[in-house]
C-alpha cells in the first residue's frame, strides 16, 4: 500500500486505508487492530485513522464499499463500457466488482454479517443502493422517473443475491457464480422489456381523465 499524503483529507484517508483494512479484517475483523495495522503500513498515525471512522467498524465497511465503486469504474473505463450491450455493461461491472473484492471474501462475509445487525440494516439499504446505483449510471442509465429507481431496486436485489452465491462458489473462475449472475440480468432485462411494452399499450388506452376533461374543456 502506497503511503497516503499528509495533507490528504479525513474522507480520503478513510478511502484509501479501506482495502488494506478489509485484508486485516479476514483475520483480526472489522476492529481496532485492523484499522491500525493499516495505518502503521500507510504511514497514517492511529489517533487520525481513528477519527477517518467516527462510527468504528461500520464507517470501515462503507469506506471499504466505496473504494471498491471507485476501483470497479477504474477497472472497467468508460470507453470500454460504450462498446458494449447494456447486458454486457451490467455484467462486466458486476464481475469487475466482484472480482476485486475476491481476495478478502471473509472479510465480506464478516462485512455483511455486521451489515445484517438490526442497527445497520438502515446504512445496509443505503450501501446496496449506493452499489446498484453507480452500476447503472456507470452502464449509461438515464432514467429520471420511477425507472431509476426499480432499476436500482431490482439489481441491488440481484447484486445481493451473486454475493451470496459468490461467497460460497468453490467453482473454477466462479463459474457458478457467473451462471446465476448471467440468468438474473436476462431477469431483469426481460422485466424492463415487458414493463415498457406494457407502459407503451397503456399509453393508448382509454383515460377516463382524458374524456371528462374534453367533456368540461371540448376542442373547437
Amino acid at each position: 500500500m502506497q503511503t497516503i499524503a499528509p495533507d490528504a483529507t479525513l474522507d480520503e484517508i478513510a478511502i484509501q486505508l479501506a482495502p488494506a483494512i478489509a485484508a486485516n479484517a479476514a483475520f483480526d475483523g472489522w476492529g481496532d487492530e485492523a484499522r491500525d495495522t493499516a495505518a502503521a503500513g500507510a504511514g497514517v498515525d492511529p489517533d487520525v485513522a481513528l477519527l477517518a471512522y467516527p462510527r468504528g467498524q461500520i464507517d470501515m465497511i462503507a469506506a471499504w464499499f466505496r473504494s471498491v465503486d471507485a476501483a470497479m469504474l477504474a477497472r472497467v473505463p468508460a470507453a470500454d463500457l460504450t462498446t458494449m450491450k447494456i447486458r454486457e455493461r451490467i455484467t462486466a461491472l458486476v464481475e469487475a466488482r466482484l472480482a476485486i473484492v475476491a481476495p478478502d471474501r471473509e472479510a465480506l462475509r464478516r462485512a455483511l454479517a455486521i451489515l445484517a445487525l438490526p442497527q445497520n440494516v438502515a446504512t445496509a439499504a443505503k450501501l446496496g443502493w449506493a452499489a446498484a446505483d453507480t452500476i447503472w449510471r456507470a452502464a449509461g442509465d438515464t432514467a429520471t422517473d420511477y425507472n431509476h429507481y426499480t432499476k436500482r431496486t431490482i439489481l441491488g436485489g440481484v447484486y445481493a443475491a451473486t454475493v451470496t452465491v459468490f461467497l460460497d462458489d468453490d467453482s473454477e473462475d466462479w463459474a457458478d457464480t457467473r451462471g446465476f449472475l448471467a440468468r438474473r440480468i436476462d431477469g431483469i432485462l426481460r422485466f424492463e422489456k415487458t414493463k415498457a411494452g406494457l407502459l407503451a399499450r397503456a399509453a393508448y388506452r382509454p383515460s377516463l381523465s382524458r374524456f371528462i376533461g374534453r367533456l368540461r374543456y371540448p376542442v373547437v
